[in-house]
């Protein structure tokens, strides 16, 4: 219940459980694809009309990040035209219409089962459309609930998203593996002379596997989608678009009648115009927050986390998934601490510790790869790695690009940090594999360590720039940023 002093803990609770659903699509979307891959190239590859390769099979993969980049390029333009709460309406229509479209792309034009290269085009277009989903949720989640929140309670709330992210895609492993069943995968690179290489045990995966993991995406998909009409737009939008009276109720319900007045008043002495200028603030404050997505995504993250089993399967092991598993339990486990810590802790410690603890792994996994007697050093170094991402930059950069732009450049300027982030997980992601193979002498391992040596260089480098760059939020209001960075201009 809420009185004058207090909000309501429980209506606080409910809208942002709704807005961290959009997070766990995000992760959904974006890992779905490593269950489907398989059957999807094994059905494409049947094709008469086209040869399909590895690389249309590694754009078709990745083709998702597309309209990531673009999704959270529009964002900003959605979030300040549309409000908050539409903008994330869109992205649950375009989840729901991108899994639909993905599990059955000859909807309306092409035979069904029949693969041609004009079917491929249609299912990266489904895919894309997923991927501005994404792109969207990236960016205006975290926006949204760094607005609704008080700001005691902000970056506790604000890391749900990434738990949501980090759930979502284990979520959908599970979701895989029971689609999948006593169903096999096909064994691609045996596919040369079409259907009849593939084993009796594959056919079901290769025609109609892969289309109900895409499709599993829909029920999440259409639940938040109806969900998100019922949660109200985001007080700073809403005197931004001078609905006063409004932003007032609802404040009262999360923060009580009394602190509701004064985060009001506060809120309209930042919003003397609805948005000016991007670089009003100085340079410095766009350039920060391009860089925590910058590091976020070339500390390496992603290469770890897209690439676990091929990783695990190099080191020799026999049964690779079942550690990347268990690297996704840790995963979950370590989010959760950044959840509790981070109005105690602070923003800078979680993401300087992280740093360290990010390069200290990426060195023992440099250092261990691919000697004899210790795989269990380098699996334990990649376990410290990732742990230590996800108490820190996983979910404390997403905290701060919420909140540390002023209120009348936040939608452009989460946009630009956004993109940014999808960008630089493409370039991450394509270049691991090259990086990690390269040799200079036949059978060396010169591309392991130079892989891990550099993602370890960068943590540090990354650990330098937070202590030295990026301001302390904790407990700060959004509207403080604003003086902040008048200050700092």
């Amino acid at each position: 219940m809420s009185n004058i002093n207090k909000g309501n803990k429980g209506y606080l609770f409910s809208i942002v459980l709704v807005a961290v659903l959009g997070g766990l699509l995000f992760g959904y979307d974006t890992a779905v694809i490593s269950g489907a891959e398989k059957g999807l190239q094994a059905f494409f590859m049947n094709a008469k009309d086209f040869t399909y390769t590895d690389g249309w099979h590694g754009f078709t993969s990745a083709s998702a990040l597309i309209g990531c980049i673009i999704g959270s390029a529009l964002s900003g333009f959605l979030a300040t035209n549309l409000g908050r709460k539409r903008s994330l309406f869109i992205a649950g229509v375009l989840f729901f219409v991108s899994a639909l479209g993905s599990m059955k792309p000859e909807f309306l034009f092409f035979d069904y089962g029949v693969p041609t290269f004009s079917l491929l085009v249609m299912f990266n277009i489904y895919r894309i459309i997923g991927g501005i989903g994404v792109g969207l949720a990236s960016a205006i989640c975290p926006m949204y609930i760094g607005e609704v929140a008080p700001s005691n309670k902000r970056g506790m709330l604000v890391s749900w998203n990434q738990f949501a992210i980090i759930f979502g895609q284990l979520v959908v492993y599970f979701v895989n593996f029971f689609i999948l069943g006593s169903h096999v995968q096909p064994l691609v690179e045996e596919m040369g002379k079409g259907m009849a290489a593939i084993s009796p045990d594959a056919q079901w995966t290769v025609t109609t596997g892969w289309r109900y993991m895409f499709g599993s995406e829909a029920i999440p998909a259409g639940i938040f989608a109806l969900l998100i009409c019922f949660v109200p737009e985001t007080p700073r939008y809403l005197v931004s678009i001078g609905h006063n009276e409004k932003a007032l109720n609802i404040l009262s319900k999360i923060n009580g009648s009394t602190k509701a007045s004064q985060i009001l008043q506060e809120i309209k002495d930042t919003m003397v115009v609805k948005t000016e200028r991007l670089m009003t603030y100085g340079w410095m404050c766009i350039f920060i927050g391009i860089m925590l997505s910058v590091f976020q995504q070339i500390v390496g993250i992603n290469a770890v986390l897209y690439y676990a089993p091929r990783i695990f399967g190099d080191m020799g092991m026999q049964n690779p998934m079942v550690i990347t598993v268990v690297m996704g339990i840790i995963n979950i486990l370590f989010t959760l601490v950044a959840i509790f810590t981070v109005e105690k802790i602070g923003r800078k410690p979680l993401l300087i510790c992280g740093s360290i603890g990010m390069a200290i792994g990426a060195f023992g996994v440099a250092t261990t790869f691919g000697h004899a007697g210790l795989g269990v050093f380098t699996s334990i170094s990649i376990m410290i790695y990732s742990a230590s991402f996800m108490f820190s930059w996983g979910p404390i950069c997403w905290v701060l690009i919420a909140e540390i732009f002023p209120n009348t450049i936040r939608g452009a300027a989460v946009a630009i940090a956004v993109a940014f982030q999808w960008i630089f997980n493409f370039i991450v992601s394509s270049s691991f594999v090259p990086m990690f193979n390269m040799h200079l002498t036949e059978g060396d391992d010169f591309g392991h360590w130079f892989t891990y040596g550099l993602y370890g260089i960068i943590c540090v480098v990354a650990a330098l720039f937070v202590w030295k760059l990026v301001p302390e939020t904790k407990g700060k209001t959004l509207e403080d940023m604003t003086k902040l960075w008048k200050k700092n201009k």
